[in-house]
């Protein structure tokens, strides 16, 4: 960036112009001979009311950050909640799928056993004492 001589030396003067213009702005001094007991009162009064206002707005914002966690944490117990869900919904099918092994070995079983009856029933002894 090309920066002429005039910008150089402008610069710092009108830096220096506004640091002199500048006061710091300064709050009614209840303790100003100028101010009168209705300004006094006035100020108070009006300082009362920004405290206030301001004491509003914050607990106004803290019961909406509560709301937000009681929110957040109900979310999360709907999310553990189905997690648990899920997990019983597994174990629910892990036991269907126990039960369909365990109902076709017994299936299994009573059919020899039968096959046995019917063997013994036949005159085949041998397998009568099958057990």
């Amino acid at each position: 960036m090309r920066v002429s001589r005039l910008s150089r030396a402008v610069a710092p003067a009108a830096m220096l112009a506004s640091l002199a213009c500048a006061s710091p702005t300064l709050a009614d001094d209840p303790r100003d001979p100028t101010m009168t007991p209705d300004a006094i009162a006035r100020d108070r009064a009006a300082i009362r009311k920004l405290n206030r206002d301001q004491i509003d707005y914050v607990q106004r914002r803290d019961a909406g950050y509560a709301q937000g966690w009681r929110d957040h944490d109900a979310a999360r117990r709907d999310r553990d909640d189905d997690q648990a869900y899920a997990d019983g919904q597994r174990d629910y099918a892990a036991m269907r799928e126990d039960y369909a092994r365990q109902r076709r070995d017994y299936e299994r079983a009573l059919d020899d056993w039968r096959g046995d009856v019917n063997a013994c029933r036949a005159g085949y002894y041998e397998r009568c004492d099958r057990r």
